[in-house]
């Protein structure tokens, strides 16, 4: 298996409040782990719950005896969510209204495993197509699914980034889950709004299709870069090992 992660500032913004972890090799019982969050509120407390949420979801998944790997994703940012909600309650001047994106996944022999809270994405991609997995928890997401507005109107919507959904945002969170076949030649690219909102899909599929993960992450930065760069960008990309099947 190959990955590769990059976090930038992007062009516009003062901190970064993205954060990204990834490992090839098994943390707790998680045979590879892949986290992408994207922060918000205001001075550093969005950075604060990007990586307060995640080395929260690490510390819970390292410690746990349960092998049900999907019950473990869910109490983990359950757990997470509670920390980050506890910790803005504990100083509010510093913290309130601080909360996190949050987009975790995991490959099992053919099978990816992914688990959404917020607006940053899962997409997979193979030479033909790209599909994004996941779901967008935020208010332009929700009307294109009413079919109160199209897809291109919810890129320059001037609510597109209200989120809907996000871990430390309230008592209780709940994760969608996602279950997709892979096959060979599939690639998985993870990132936040920051990349998603500066590059359409197609361009997206192109570039993925084109170089090893080091060279088409650096280029997917430096795209978001040059096309204005309004948001921090992060992306993972991920070319999985597939094991092979027994006829």
């Amino acid at each position: 298996m190959q990955a590769f992660a990059k976090t930038d500032i992007g062009c516009v913004r003062k901190v970064n409040q993205d954060v990204c972890y990834v490992s090839t090799d098994p943390v707790g019982p998680f045979p590879n782990l892949f986290i992408v969050a994207d922060g918000m509120g205001g001075h550093k407390a969005g950075d604060y719950a990007a990586r307060f949420a995640i080395s929260t979801f690490l510390e819970f998944a390292s410690g746990t005896e349960d092998r049900n790997l999907i019950h473990v994703v869910n109490e983990g940012i359950r757990e997470a969510n509670q920390r980050v909600l506890d910790k803005a309650q504990e100083d509010p001047e510093r913290f309130g209204g601080m909360g996190t994106t949050l987009v975790a996944a995991f490959i099992e022999g053919r099978q990816l495993y992914v688990a959404n809270v917020g607006d940053s994405r899962l997409y997979l991609v193979s030479q033909e197509e790209i599909n994004q997995v996941t779901e967008d928890h935020s208010y332009v997401a929700a009307m294109v699914r009413a079919h109160e507005i199209t897809p291109e109107e919810a890129r320059n919507h001037p609510r597109k980034n209200v989120i809907t959904r996000a871990v430390g945002a309230s008592g209780d969170v709940e994760a969608d889950f996602f279950e997709v076949d892979l096959y060979e030649g599939d690639r998985i690219l993870m990132c936040s709004d920051g990349l998603s909102n500066m590059i359409e899909d197609d361009q997206l599929r192109q570039m993925l299709s084109q170089g090893d993960v080091v060279t088409v992450t650096e280029k997917l930065i430096e795209t978001a870069r040059e096309n204005g760069g309004l948001d921090n960008i992060t992306a993972i990309v991920i070319d999985p090992e597939l094991e092979e099947v027994n006829e």
